[in-house]
């Protein structure tokens, strides 16, 4: 006993000192995306907060590839010491279940992910370009049952963020669309915008400008609530539709971490979600700040896996 006792102690006082010690370097935060995005403009603001609050670097490193997943399988390979910070979108379980349907092993699973908290969660906004005949869901729907499969939407790829939202409303409506995809939320706006696809759904930041120009015309939002920047745009729900889809953004790290370690990063990072710095970033780009910890972020996000996945076994095989 007399061995084991110094052992155990020094252990204690190592995880003890960890926690207390932490940062003591660079604390690196991973977007698994291209610059650009929705990922970056938190990632970019949230990089400022935490040097300012730790005294640490914490540069942006973009990691793209694989629909996101290149960059959370490098996260969920790392030494779980909270030095590794994933900023990312549904795409996390996204490409799981979609790996899932085709019997293929995903580069990562989700029990090498913490969550840590949740940064904004805005709905998906349904548009039309405005040569399309149609004001509302109802006169959408109606188009839509007369021409099936010659209306065109567009989206960021399969059984991806915007193509999961519109799969939910044709089968909340029974409506037909054909779908084209593309590689991301912004290429599929540019289609949209050029008149190749006559519908598309993005998040309030990237819809907003050219709603405000024009160029797009409002027709729904998948929120449970009108969003501030487009507080006319009525929700599904109100209309006796029940689906809701949100083009959210959070924070994760390495499973596994000491708990004196993985909570003073909580505290981090809660202190940086609710700086004014960080909340006026977001609010320029008509972003909600919508800041949850760990436990409340679970709560939202086991709902929106559950939603999806859902949606996803419905798509089928493509």
């Amino acid at each position: 006993m007399k061995r084991l006792l110094p052992t155990v102690i020094l252990a204690f006082t190592a995880i003890g000192g960890y926690a207390q010690d932490y940062p003591s370097r660079a604390i690196t935060i991973v977007v698994p995306n291209p610059p650009g995005g929705m990922n970056q403009i938190h990632a970019q603001p949230l990089s400022a907060v935490v040097e300012k609050l730790t005294g640490q670097p914490a540069p942006v490193v973009n990691r793209p590839g694989a629909t996101g997943a290149a960059g959370t399988a490098y996260v969920a390979g790392q030494s779980p010491d909270g030095y590794n910070i994933l900023v990312t979108t549904p795409n996390l379980f996204l490409v799981v279940e979609k790996d899932k349907l085709y019997g293929i092993k995903s580069p990562f699973s989700l029990d090498q992910i913490a969550l840590l908290a949740l940064l904004s969660a805005d709905p998906l906004i349904l548009v039309v370009h405005p040569s399309m005949p149609v004001k509302n869901v109802k006169e959408l729907n109606t188009l839509a049952k007369a021409k099936p499969n010659e209306i065109v939407f567009s989206s960021s790829g399969p059984y991806g963020i915007t193509h999961t939202p519109m799969a939910m409303y044709m089968d909340a409506t029974g409506v037909k669309m054909r779908h084209l995809p593309t590689t991301g939320g912004g290429p599929a706006i540019v289609q949209a915008l050029g008149g190749h696809a006559q519908v598309t759904a993005g998040g309030p930041a990237a819809i907003y400008p050219h709603v405000s120009s024009g160029k797009f015309r409002t027709i729904a939002s998948w929120g449970t609530k009108p969003h501030p920047a487009l507080p006319n745009v009525p929700t599904f729900k109100s209309m006796g539709y029940d689906i809701e889809a949100y083009l959210w953004v959070g924070l994760f790290t390495t499973a596994g971490m000491p708990e004196p370690t993985f909570n003073k990063l909580r505290e981090i990072i809660g202190k940086a979600a609710n700086d004014p710095g960080f909340k006026q970033s977001l609010e320029k780009v008509r972003v909600v700040p919508d800041y949850r910890d760990a436990p409340e972020f679970r709560k939202f996000f086991d709902a929106d896996y559950r939603r999806m996945a859902e949606v996803i076994k419905k798509i089928g095989k493509l």
